[in-house]
């Protein structure tokens, strides 16, 4: 399955999310850090 994962560049973090997965976000300090704890929050959606 492939999924959409939007990153998005604040002030003082990165924040991402899965716009086909309803409530799927995740916020970290480094690019590296949101990528890898949005996979595991779409982990934990999906069955």
């Amino acid at each position: 399955m492939k999924l959409t994962v939007v990153i998005e560049q604040g002030e003082t973090s990165y924040g991402a999310y899965a716009p086909d997965l309803p409530g799927c976000i995740a916020v970290g300090e480094i690019k590296e850090e949101v990528l890898r704890l949005v996979k595991e929050a779409i982990e934990f959606h999906l069955p």
